[in-house]
């Protein structure tokens, strides 16, 4: 794994001009459903987890259908296009592509609408899977075409400006479903959930439709956006697909015996304790599984790269393997953080309460999004530094804003501003290198991981929550290093990298079941959910220890 990247130039783009500021502000509109939606399944997991009366591993299998519907999606796309012998959304057009994907986000809408009336959770889990494969053909294509908008050089710090307009979605998402979910910010019972009418949520719904409906329209008639269209030489890659296919056979097979084993007989022959071990030593199978065949496969593509594609590329592989737990643990982070407000150490909070703090997590990437974006526009050097000082901390004010106008108080997160001038810092010290940069939020996420599993109370939540802040910077970094050097590649290597959005599919779970197994062997309460978080500190290593590789890569050229 150490052979040197193929070219030290940042991804290719073919315009490579001044940035085209009319297609960007329409590309990035669609950032802001990926937020919205993915935010508000934070919210939906505890209220689904008292309607339904779920378990913790059950309730986080709302991140396996939507982060699932990603994988495959993207899967389909790359097979499709190894079947034609062409790169798919390259011969369509980033602009068409971007309104296909937006079509079928409205079919999983509608889906959702149906399962709502129906008032059935797979029904549900499944309208959410329609809605991600939706978004997977929407991000292979919106990620680079916004890279393609503009200098090379600029192209990270433009997926950054479409991140902060993703984390203004999120900042907001749990917000919205929380008052279409609950009606209420004060505290609600489990009892008073399981009787709540879900006609909120259709009406939701049915407007999130409308909207993806709309923004299709906006991108098929705009004068401003540019095809994208890409003459990509065939490159076969066949190697490459049953290398993607087999990894989806390995999730399947890892996943089916922990859904099986919640049969009744299965569950009567085995102690709590023993149960939950068996059902995440299966998840953790499938996460090493996952990595090793992936590993495996760029070590055998590096001695025969026929065949093989993009995968012969380490700073891509390698990449591939940072997407998978970056995205994993930024979900898991927040997906498992309404069972620790549950907790007596944690504040005792009911699943109706949480959402300032879901808010505040998704509002802290928008924090640091908004941040990054900066380096997208031309700024004389005094100014960007004082933007860099002021952007954060009015993106602050605006997230504290929001969550006051919703209702719920705001007092106890003032203090987090300290944590905001840390990250201002950072940004500082980095001085727009993406892997300096990717290295060093990587072990501040991992401290502040750190912090919160050996503290309780407020200092705790808080210190969870800013992992969201230091997650901010992390796709569009990883993003930008992973596709280097690739050259006509690259639509294949973002494609292979949306695959790995996978990962929110699997560490939640997989979160949520050592939460399970470490509170069955305990008589702490929420002992288990609050160890549970060594699964982000290792993502944050594993993520700190790319952005080492990726800085020495580039350095030997």
């Amino acid at each position: 794994m150490k052979a040197p990247l193929s070219s030290a130039t940042p991804i290719t783009s073919e315009h490579n001009g001044p940035t085209n500021y009319a297609a960007l502000s329409t590309v990035v509109t669609v950032f802001f459903f990926w937020g919205f939606i993915a935010a508000g399944n934070s919210i939906f997991i505890p209220f689904c987890k008292h309607y339904f009366s779920l378990d913790q591993f059950q309730s986080q299998l709302i991140d396996f259908a939507f982060y699932g519907g990603y994988f495959l999606g993207a899967l389909a796309l790359f097979a499709f296009g190894v079947w034609r012998k062409s790169d798919l959304v390259g011969s369509w057009g980033y602009r068409a592509a971007i309104v296909y994907g937006l079509l079928v986000s409205a079919l999983g809408a509608i889906t959702m609408i149906a399962a709502v009336q129906a008032n059935t959770f797979p029904g549900m889990l499944l309208g959410l899977f329609i809605v991600a494969l939706g978004f997977a053909l929407q991000q292979t294509a919106a990620q680079p075409f916004l890279i393609n908008l503009g200098k090379s050089e600029t192209g990270a710090a433009r997926v950054n400006l479409g991140g902060g307009v993703n984390s203004f979605g999120t900042a907001i998402g749990p917000l919205v479903v929380g008052f279409a979910l609950f009606g209420t910010t004060a505290a609600i019972t489990e009892e008073q959930i399981r009787a709540l009418p879900l006609g909120k949520v259709i009406w939701l719904y049915a407007l999130v439709g409308v909207l993806f409906i709309l923004a299709a329209a906006l991108f098929f008639f705009s004068k401003k956006l540019p095809s994208g269209k890409i003459a990509t030489p065939a490159n076969p890659s066949s190697k490459a697909l049953i290398l993607m296919v087999l990894l989806a056979l390995v999730l399947i097979a890892a996943f089916a015996p922990v859904f099986w084993s919640y049969r009744t007989a299965f569950i009567e022959a085995r102690s709590a304790a023993d149960l939950e071990g068996y059902r995440f030593r299966w998840l953790l199978a499938a996460f090493l599984g996952l990595m090793s065949i992936l590993l495996v496969g760029h070590l055998i593509a590096k001695k025969g790269a026929a065949g093989w594609g993009a995968l012969k590329y380490p700073q891509l592989v390698l990449g591939m393997v940072a997407i998978f737990v970056y995205v994993g643990m930024e979900v898991s982070i927040v997906s498992n953080l309404g069972e620790l407000l549950a907790q007596p150490a944690f504040g005792n909070f009911e699943a109706s309460q949480v959402a300032p703090f879901v808010a505040m997590y998704w509002g802290s990437m928008m924090i640091g999004r908004w941040t990054g974006a900066l380096a997208a526009f031309e700024l004389k050097k005094p100014t960007k530094n004082w933007l860099t000082v002021l952007v954060p901390l009015i993106a602050f004010a605006v997230v504290l804003g929001v969550i006051k106008i919703s209702g719920y108080q705001v007092g106890h997160l003032y203090i987090y501003i300290l944590v905001v001038f840390v990250q201002i810092g950072a940004f500082f010290i980095s001085k727009d290198q993406p892997a300096r940069m990717l290295g060093l939020f990587g072990v501040l996420g991992f401290a502040a991981m750190l912090v919160g599993m050996f503290t309780t109370g407020n200092v705790a939540v808080l210190a969870f929550i800013s992992g969201g802040l230091f997650c901010s910077i992390m796709w569009p970094a990883i993003f930008n290093l992973a596709l280097t050097g690739l050259g006509n590649l690259v639509p294949q290597g973002s494609s292979f990298l949306v695959m790995m959005i996978l990962g929110g599919a699997i560490i939640p779970p997989i979160q949520g079941k050592l939460a399970d197994y470490l509170q069955a062997g305990s008589s702490v309460a929420g002992m288990g959910i609050h160890q549970s978080y060594w699964v982000a500190a290792f993502c944050f290593a594993y993520i700190t220890y790319y952005a080492i590789y990726m800085r020495r890569s580039l350095r030997k050229l």
